[in-house]
C-alpha cells in the first residue's frame, strides 16, 4: 500500500454571534478547520484535523508515495519540517485513523487498550461575570458533567477568584473546578505583560481556598523552574504543554518534576506517537496525562483515543461553554457531533481508526478550499 495523495481541505463558518475566546484579544467571528485526507492506492483513506497545515505543499513529497503504515518513520519526518515550518500533526492524526482502518481496530486499542472511555470535563472558553458562571455551572451539572474548567484572564485575577467562589458556593463538591491562566503560550501580537512566580504563586493560593483540582499553564511554558517552585508550594496541581512545540520540551518539565498534569495536544504538539511516549514516562512518575483537546471534535477524538489507549486521565477536556460554543459549531463538519453519555464520559467507541464519520454536505457548503498533493 502506498499513499497516493494527501488532501488539504480548508472550511470556514461564520460565527454569528462571535465567541470571544479569554486567551484571544479579538473576538472570533469566524471558525475554521483543515481537513486532511491520506488516500492510498488501494482505497483507505485516513481522516485527521488540527491545526491549519499552511504550507505542507513544500513538504508533501517526504510522504507521498510512501507506505502509509510506516508511521514510526512519518512522525520522525514531522518532527524535523516542524522545526523549520508548522504544526503538520493532523497528517500523522489521518495516517494513525488509516492504520486503524487496515487494521480493523480502534486507535485506542493500537495504543494499549487501557480504557475505553473517559469522564469529561466541560472546557470554558469566555469570561463572564460570577453570577453567569454560577448559572453555567448548575446547567453543566445538569446535562451530566462531573468537572468543568474555567478561563481566568492575568489582568482580571480578582473577578476570576471570583468566579471560582461562585461556582463552588453553587455546586458544593457536585463538580471538580479546573482554573485555566493560559499563560504558556501566547496568541499573535500578544505582548502584555505575563504574571510572574510571585504573582501566580498569590493567585493559586487564592484559587486553592476553593479545592481547584489544578490550575493550567499559570507561567510561560520557558520559566520551567517557576513552574517547578509553584509545583513544590504544593498549594494546587500545576499542569501545561497543550502547545509545546518539541517532545524535549516536555521531556526536559518531566525531568524538572515541573508539573503534575501533562496536556500536549496529539493534533497541535508531539503528534500521537509523540504524546504516547510522553504520557508513558509521565504515567510512571506517577503524573497525569489529560491532553488539550480544542480544535474540533476531530482533534477531540484523536486526544481521546491516545488518552484512552494509554491510560490516562482521570478527565479528557470536551470544549462547550453554550450558547457562544456548542457542538454544533465545533463539529460542523462532523455527521454525529461529539457528545458525552448518560454517564458524563467521552467513549472511543469500537470503529476502526479514529471513529470520524464526515458530514460531506457540510463540508462542501463550507468548503474555502482544496489542494490535491501528489508530491
Amino acid at each position: 500500500m502506498r499513499i497516493e495523495a494527501i488532501e488539504i481541505e480548508r472550511l470556514a463558518i461564520e460565527l454569528d454571534p462571535p465567541f470571544h475566546a479569554a486567551w484571544d484579544p479579538e473576538p472570533r467571528r469566524r471558525f475554521e478547520a483543515s481537513i486532511v485526507r491520506v488516500r492510498t492506492d488501494e482505497g483507505l483513506t485516513g481522516i485527521g484535523s488540527g491545526d491549519t497545515m499552511d504550507g505542507f505543499s513544500a513538504y508533501a513529497h517526504l510522504f507521498v508515495g510512501s507506505d502509509p503504515l510506516r508511521i514510526a518513520r512519518h512522525a520522525r519526518a514531522l518532527e524535523t519540517v516542524s522545526f523549520h515550518a508548522g504544526r503538520y500533526w493532523p497528517l500523522e492524526a489521518a495516517l494513525w485513523d488509516l492504520y486503524g482502518k487496515a487494521a480493523g481496530q480502534p486507535v485506542w486499542r493500537l495504543l494499549g487498550g487501557a480504557r475505553e472511555r473517559l469522564p469529561a470535563y466541560a472546557s470554558l472558553g469566555e469570561l463572564r461575570a460570577p453570577e453567569r458562571r454560577a448559572q453555567d455551572a448548575l446547567a453543566l451539572a445538569q446535562e451530566g458533567f462531573c468537572a468543568l474548567k474555567v478561563r481566568i484572564a492575568r489582568d482580571r485575577a480578582q473577578e476570576g477568584v471570583e468566579v471560582v467562589a461562585a461556582i463552588r458556593a453553587a455546586l458544593g463538591d457536585r463538580m471538580q473546578i479546573i482554573v485555566d491562566l493560559n499563560q504558556w503560550w501566547r496568541m499573535p501580537g500578544d505582548i502584555r505583560r505575563p504574571l510572574d512566580v510571585a504573582g501566580a504563586r498569590r493567585l493559586i493560593e487564592r484559587l486553592a481556598e476553593h479545592d481547584v483540582l489544578w490550575v493550567e499553564e499559570p507561567l510561560g511554558g520557558g520559566d520551567l523552574e517557576g513552574m517547578a517552585t509553584l509545583r513544590a508550594a504544593g498549594h494546587a496541581r500545576i499542569a501545561g504543554g497543550e502547545m509545546a512545540r518539541s517532545f524535549q520540551e516536555l521531556h526536559s518539565a518531566l525531568a524538572r518534576d515541573a508539573l503534575d498534569v501533562y496536556q500536549p495536544d496529539v493534533v497541535l504538539a508531539l503528534g500521537i506517537s509523540g504524546a504516547r511516549t510522553l504520557a508513558e514516562l509521565a504515567l510512571r512518575r506517577g503524573r497525569w496525562f489529560t491532553p488539550h483537546t480544542w480544535t474540533n471534535g476531530i482533534g477531540v477524538l484523536a486526544n481521546l483515543h491516545v488518552c484512552c489507549g494509554v491510560g490516562g486521565g482521570p478527565l479528557i477536556e470536551l470544549p462547550h461553554d453554550p450558547p457562544a460554543w456548542t457542538a454544533s459549531r465545533r463539529d460542523f463538519m462532523l455527521a454525529r457531533p461529539l457528545e458525552i453519555d448518560a454517564d458524563g464520559m467521552l467513549g472511543a467507541g469500537e470503529e476502526p481508526g479514529l471513529g470520524i464519520e464526515l458530514d460531506e454536505e457540510a463540508i462542501a457548503a463550507h468548503l474555502v478550499s482544496r489542494e490535491v498533493l501528489r508530491g
